[in-house]
């Protein structure tokens, strides 16, 4: 199947889903979040994954869409972390009700999300639940890394890359080898998956902190410059704080420093500077280094090319890659 064809079955999926308990005042903020759309990776990923080896991808939905459903829930309980007003250009639901709301609708969306990953192929549950609850759990510890780095200044790159993987790269890896797993394929290629979709991921997030600087807000899809205004220690940032010298150090540590700016003019001196210390190059590289792992370990899953052929084309797609 194509991914667009696969995009269209989750859509349906979620956008069918029941939600028949009561009090339906607990139900509305999660159906709400659910349908706010997005890109759908994880369970898109799932699904291509599952498809390398099996035919009817209809048996794996599901699963796949309680790992979206497990995505939501993180970033509406994020949202309320940071006090966001906007997600996908709607009102985030502790704005659209209240911070309780969010909270326990969360909680609610949670046990959904287990409820709905538990209904895989009930020969590979005992494989699947514990893999899913690992990457919960590593998860939040990439999210409490993450609270933790806005308080310092002595953030390493390697500290920052362990970060990205556990907030970000273990949930697309747990979504390749969940439709591995599923699919039947062997432990070797499980691990291939695993760690295709981990390297990605690092590269996806790399390119997510690229993007919010040298990005063109129009296809980037929002505002560029918020990790620059936020002090949000980033490759670029951390990389910059090391690379930096003299006049440069003090520029960067000014703008750092200050309490009130001008927006504008901080993210235009800042990406200067990025562009001036090479961050820019420095990230490219870096980008490329995880995509071109990530496609030695797909290499190595002993397939003809042409039933990889689907997954590369989505991963190019969103790396914004021609090949």
């Amino acid at each position: 199947m194509t991914s667009s064809e696969i995009l269209q079955l989750v859509n349906d999926y979620i956008n069918n889903l029941p939600y028949e308990r009561t009090p339906q005042s607990l139900y509305e903020p999660v159906k709400y979040t659910l349908r706010l759309g997005g890109k759908r990776i994880r369970p898109v990923l799932m699904v291509l994954s599952y498809n390398l080896f099996k035919e009817d991808v209809k048996e794996i939905l599901p699963c796949a869409c309680g790992l979206e459903t497990y995505h939501n829930y993180t970033l509406l309980h994020d949202d309320l972390m940071d006090n966001a007003d906007m997600r996908r250009g709607e009102l985030t639901v502790h704005k659209k009700w209240d911070a309780n709301t969010a909270i326990l609708s969360g909680d609610s969306m949670l046990v959904l999300a287990y409820q709905r990953i538990a209904q895989c192929p009930k020969e590979y549950l005992a494989e699947i639940l514990p893999l899913f609850t690992e990457t919960a759990l590593e998860i939040g510890e990439g999210q409490q890394y993450d609270m933790e780095f806005e308080n310092r200044d002595d953030v390493t790159e390697d500290e920052y890359i362990e970060m990205i993987r556990l907030k970000t790269s273990v949930l697309l890896a747990c979504a390749m080898k969940i439709g591995a797993i599923a699919g039947g394929a062997d432990k070797e290629t499980q691990e291939n998956l695993y760690k295709f979709g981990e390297q990605i991921g690092l590269a996806f997030q790399l390119q997510d902190d690229f993007l919010d600087v040298y990005g063109d807000p129009k296809v980037f899809g929002k505002v560029i410059g918020g990790d620059i205004t936020s002090n949000k220690k980033t490759f670029m940032l951390i990389n910059a704080m090391l690379r930096a010298e003299g006049a440069d150090k003090e520029e960067l540590r000014k703008w750092l420093d200050a309490k009130t700016f001008n927006r504008e003019e901080k993210v235009s001196a800042i990406t200067a500077l990025y562009t001036k210390l090479g961050i820019d190059t420095l990230a490219k590289e870096k980008i490329e280094c995880y995509f071109q792992r990530g496609r030695d370990y797909l290499d190595k899953v002993a397939l003809p090319a042409e039933r990889k052929a689907e997954l590369i084309a989505y991963t190019n797609e969103m790396m914004k890659r021609n090949k």
